[in-house]
């Protein structure tokens, strides 16, 4: 059953057991039934004692039940009514957006470094989703009876690039199974320390919280408790360094800038900070990363003032998600989204592969 309704109307459902749906658990039945309706807000109805049931052949003129796993019976007699959407207690604000994709299911943004995604205490506003709530306007038929998009996926506030958003239950309740099944393509670019050898391998190493700073993740060994598997896979994608050797004319001698590099990583799990920790771990920090990368500021004379100045002025990790591949939640089209890297990472490519 599809949902046709303003927002600001009540649904009165009536369902019928009947057919294969027979022996089905309640919350089950209604999420087959109601397409539109995720299957745990119809869950959290039934939980809060909203839906009731005329039990075939009785008289009785209809029970509640609680009991999500309750199985249904032939000519069980369904009825519930779902709320209208409430407004979300984050507000619309008029920020302006990088839309790479939008259509009536969800919209595809290209986020730019410094966006807090949800709000949070310290962030109340000024999010992606105080930005989407404005953008998407009435085409949100809302999340969970609540009309907002569907969150399903994060990237850090100072990382740059591709985010998918539900505008619908359905969307969201789909979305978020193919990330559950790590089944969508995420690939990032990153600036990091040195040069990896080898030059593309996985990294498979579980991620919990730092034991000494609850801020930070941390790879924890595998026989730990803590923490959950997450699997990264690497490649170089070229050295960054001058294209020629730089003369050093207080020694009279030519010489090699240290070398940093771009590197593509790609995910198999979505874990907190999951790159940053990953290459941290292999002695390949991230450019810029406050949290596991270098501290201070760099100052060797084996780096040109243009490079020095360059890594010092970036303020954020050199991070940039470049890639999103899924399938469409309602089509089943397979879409893939790219987004070039941001002018800051740019710049400091430039600077460091100059003179």
């Amino acid at each position: 059953m599809t949902l046709q309704n303003s927002n600001l109307d009540d649904i009165n459902i009536d369902l019928t057991v009947e057919g294969e749906a027979i022996g089905l658990r309640l919350d089950k039945f209604l999420s087959q039934s109601l397409s539109d309706i995720s299957r745990s807000r119809l869950k959290k109805l039934i939980t809060d004692g909203e839906v009731k049931i005329i039990l075939a052949y009785s008289s009785q003129s209809g029970q509640t039940i609680t009991d999500p796993s309750y199985r249904v019976k032939y000519q069980d007699q369904v009825f519930f009514t779902i709320p209208h959407m409430t407004e979300p207690d984050p507000i619309g604000q008029d920020i302006p957006l990088d839309v790479v994709y939008e259509d009536d299911q969800l919209i595809v943004i290209n986020k730019m470094a410094g966006m807090v995604v949800h709000p949070a205490p310290g962030n109340p506003d000024g999010t992606l989703v105080n930005a989407l709530i404005y953008h998407c306007g009435d085409s949100l038929s809302g999340i969970n009876g609540v009309k907002r998009p569907g969150i399903v996926h994060r990237i850090d506030k100072d990382t740059s690039g591709l985010m998918v958003a539900a505008k619908t239950d359905r969307a969201h309740t789909k979305l978020a199974k193919q990330f559950a099944k790590h089944s969508l393509e995420r690939a990032y670019l990153a600036v990091v320390w040195g040069v990896p050898n080898p030059a593309s391998g996985i990294i498979h190493e579980k991620i919990g919280r730092d034991s000494r700073n609850r801020l930070k993740m941390a790879v924890v060994a595998y026989e730990s408790k803590r923490g959950r598997d997450a699997i990264t896979h690497y490649q170089v994608i070229r050295r960054l360094e001058p294209k020629r050797k730089i003369f050093d004319r207080s020694q009279g001698i030519k010489r090699l800038a240290p070398s940093l590099s771009l590197v593509e990583c790609r995910l198999e799990t979505g874990r907190t900070h999951q790159v940053r920790v990953h290459m941290s771990h292999i002695r390949h920090p991230l450019v810029g990363d406050p949290f596991y990368g270098k501290s201070g500021p760099v100052q060797s004379k084996n780096f040109s003032e243009k490079a020095q100045l360059a890594i010092n002025e970036f303020k954020r990790q050199a991070l940039h998600a470049y890639v999103i591949g899924f399938k469409h939640p309602t089509t089943g089209e397979d879409l893939k989204f790219e987004a070039e890297l941001p002018n800051d990472m740019k710049r400091l490519i430039s600077a460091l592969e100059g003179i």
